[in-house]
């Protein structure tokens, strides 16, 4: 079943951008008065699900911190980020999406650069270039992750930190009509879950919709054993449900292991 001719990072592009004209929660931005209450010390980001990131897992001052806020287009936590006092460099599939963080950088003053590319390719930045990598859930868009550990690892500092959050993959495990439509848990695919594996293009336009994002399940072992066997050490850890999902009273939706490079002194979330 599996379309041989489709080109993830292309196909998802387009989709991005078409959600950003649509308006998806993803996509919009935070607003003027977010990015003053950051310029006071006053500031959020979310990682996985809606609570807001441990404020502990980030280094206590982001004065001249260079951050990459990775996959993470959208004028959402770029600009919260580079309010607090960061450098921050957003890198994104979307050009839509890196257009959100420009138009919140020239509404309110910020300095914030923005680069289109592919996660899973980190060459437009030189090896030890960022402090911190931040990774909300956007990995799922792409059918390996194994790179993007790589790059991840290769662009951090010694003693930088990578907090990246990712969807638990059993997640996928269910019927998506049975699970979105009527709430019903119905086990119907094998892991790891790919929509260009599971279906046809035919039946994807069916389900989803012919220009919805693809979407990829990951194993723990390429999620949690690939950041390891890119060098990293685990720092922390997280969980959340996925509130919008009929998993969410049974399961946890999301993980996100904090990871720091050799020689990070890790600090225990409260």
């Amino acid at each position: 079943m599996q379309d041989m001719v489709v080109d993830p990072a292309a196909h998802n592009r387009a989709a991005w951008d078409r959600y950003v004209q649509e308006g998806n929660g993803w996509t919009r931005p935070v607003s003027t008065e977010d990015v003053e209450r950051a310029r006071g010390g006053d500031w959020s980001i979310v990682l996985i699900g809606c609570e807001p990131v441990e404020r502990s897992w980030l280094p206590t001052d982001l004065t001249g911190k260079d951050v990459l806020c990775l996959a993470s287009g959208g004028g959402q936590q770029g600009p919260i980020l580079a309010a607090a006092g960061a450098r921050v460099t957003v890198f994104d599939n979307s050009p839509r999406q890196l257009g959100q963080d420009q138009m919140v950088a020239a509404r309110d003053g910020l300095e914030l650069r923005t680069v289109l590319g592919d996660m899973r390719d980190l060459g437009a930045f030189g090896d030890a270039a960022f402090d911190v990598v931040f990774h909300p859930v956007s990995n799922v868009f792409v059918p390996d992750v194994a790179p993007v550990w790589r790059e991840c690892f290769r662009v951090l500092r010694p003693g930088g930190t990578l907090l990246a959050g990712f969807l638990n993959p059993d997640v996928y495990l269910f019927d998506h009509e049975a699970l979105d439509e009527r709430g019903e848990l119905v086990v119907a695919h094998k892991l790891p879950y790919s929509d260009v594996t599971q279906y046809s293009a035919e039946e994807r336009a069916t389900k989803f919709g012919a220009d919805a994002a693809l979407e990829y399940s990951h194993t723990l072992t390429g999620q949690i054993g690939g950041q390891l066997a890119a060098g990293f050490v685990l720092t922390g850890f997280a969980e959340a449900p996925h509130q919008s999902n009929a998993t969410a009273p049974y399961m946890s939706g999301y993980f996100a292991p904090r990871r720091g490079q050799p020689g990070f002194t890790a600090r225990v979330a409260k």
